[in-house]
């Protein structure tokens, strides 16, 4: 008897699962689907359930399977879902499957330069994200975390999506107080992002090898990271030939269209965490590339306030020699 009382309990949790409470557990897209279609008034809190959860599966599932030879299939189903609403999500996914897969780090950088020049809001929420994780994993001595993340910001500087004093802020860091671990992060972040700025500063990249060759004089950091050092010395005189800023293939977006963010280490971020939550709003109109390019050029000339600062989004050439100024030199330093 007491089997037959608890009967009915699974079909209890079949109708929560029907009013979009999956409760943790995977629904296959075709029933989710199903479902959605099924629910009569969209502007309902279950149905924004619902269609968040298909946004965020659809989302992860482009991210994580783009590559060098797609990625220009996979920006246009990117731009086809809903990732004005899905910003947040968008940005999260980038940032996890970069840590996951450190090496595909050029590829996850040239998706978001193609989706910056429409949305330059999700290049600068990327961009304010991984600035703000870098910071927190030198504070905490994280090594491994900082290496990856240093190498996403080199090669969003390669993209142009950073601007290059973000890279001289950042190495001037590293080097201050040289320990093994910091030089180590140093000379990785220049492998990736050194040709760049031999292009764009010639004289700030000349200022952070001579703090370089300073270290390397001054003897106290172990032998393995001096020879690191001397490897990016022939690296440097070789220009960079082994580590070129965009491959061919990667380079996908035209100069006028580059929009760069510039941002600062010592800026207090907006980082918007909330709007990864599922919200009970409804669903705003799906984004395509035609709509979102006037909307974008729009955004590039005004002026992003943070809490704090003032950042500017610029449009600007790329690797030009209008950008190579004295002036990035030894105050950006």
């Amino acid at each position: 008897m007491g089997g037959d009382e608890e009967a009915p309990r699974p079909a209890e949790g079949d109708a929560e699962k029907s009013k979009g409470r999956t409760g943790g557990l995977y629904m296959p897209p075709a029933k989710m689907k199903a479902m959605m279609r099924d629910m009569k008034d969209t502007s309902s809190k279950d149905y924004q359930k619902l269609s968040w959860e298909a946004l965020k599966k659809s989302i992860n599932g482009l991210v994580n399977k783009v590559n060098v030879s797609n990625i220009k299939t996979i920006v246009l189903e990117i731009f086809g879902e809903n990732i004005i609403r899905g910003r947040a999500l968008f940005v999260r996914s980038l940032l996890k499957a970069q840590m996951a897969s450190p090496s595909f780090t050029h590829i996850y950088a040239a998706l978001v330069s193609v989706v910056n020049t429409k949305m330059p809001e999700i290049g600068e929420l990327l961009l304010k994200r991984v600035l703000n994780q870098f910071r927190r994993a030198y504070k905490r001595n994280d090594k491994v975390v900082c290496n990856a993340v240093t190498r996403f910001i080199a090669h969003l500087v390669n993209q142009q999506v950073a601007h290059e004093i973000v890279a001289l802020q950042l190495l001037t860091l590293l080097l201050e107080k040289p320990t093994d671990d910091s030089v180590e992060v140093a000379v990785g972040f220049l492998q990736q992002c050194g040709h760049t700025l031999s292009e764009v500063t010639p004289h700030g990249l000349n200022a952070i090898f001579e703090r370089l060759r300073g270290v390397l004089h001054e003897g106290q950091i172990d032998k393995r990271v001096q020879y690191m050092i001397e490897g990016l010395y022939a690296v440097r005189k070789a220009k960079f030939a082994e580590h070129p800023g965009v491959t061919p293939e990667l380079d996908l977006v035209e100069a006028d269209d580059q929009i760069t963010h510039e941002l600062s280490l010592d800026d207090d971020f907006e980082l918007e965490e909330a709007s990864t939550s599922s919200p009970s709003i409804p669903t705003s109109r799906r984004t395509r590339p035609s709509s979102s390019r006037s909307s974008a050029r729009s955004s590039a000339t005004t002026t992003t306030t943070t809490t704090t600062k003032v950042t500017r989004t610029t449009r600007r050439p790329r690797a030009t020699a209008s950008r190579a100024s004295a002036a990035t030199g030894s105050s950006r330093t």
